[in-house]
């Protein structure tokens, strides 16, 4: 079943997010929405969920979170701009993911880096301290 601009009428959730690109293989599709790091409407939800346009997507890849809203539908994987077509994300999110790099960003320059590797001194020193400390 099909539209009469040629996009199917509904699609599995797990064959949308493999086409619009946000995961490489639809097994690790899969797996994200098993671990429930895919919510539908607010949702977890299964892996042969049949999505449609209009419905509203959060999909959370490591520390990342997007909030997407589906625009169209296909389960053919294309080129990464055709797949920018199939969604569209909600200024809320994007706000909210640029805030996070941000922060990462400020973060950063806080860890204390050594100017250096440890010689194999002070690299046995350090074992046989965390050893000491068990």
């Amino acid at each position: 079943m099909s539209d009469p601009s040629g996009h199917p009428a509904k699609v599995r959730l797990d064959k949308w997010l493999w086409a619009a690109r946000f995961f490489k293989t639809r097994s690790l599709a899969k797996a994200a929405i098993d671990s429930g790091k895919v919510h539908f409407d607010g949702q977890r939800v299964k892996v042969s969920k049949e999505i449609a346009v209009g419905a509203v997507l959060q999909i959370r890849q490591g520390t990342v979170e997007k909030q997407v809203v589906v625009r169209q539908l296909s389960a053919q994987r294309r080129g990464a701009s055709e797949a920018q077509l199939l969604y569209e994300e909600t200024a809320d999110s994007v706000a909210r993911r640029e805030a996070q790099a941000q922060a990462r960003k400020a973060a950063g320059g806080m860890l204390d880096h050594p100017a250096q590797r440890p010689s194999k001194l002070q690299r046995r020193q350090l074992h046989r301290f965390k050893e000491y400390q068990e």
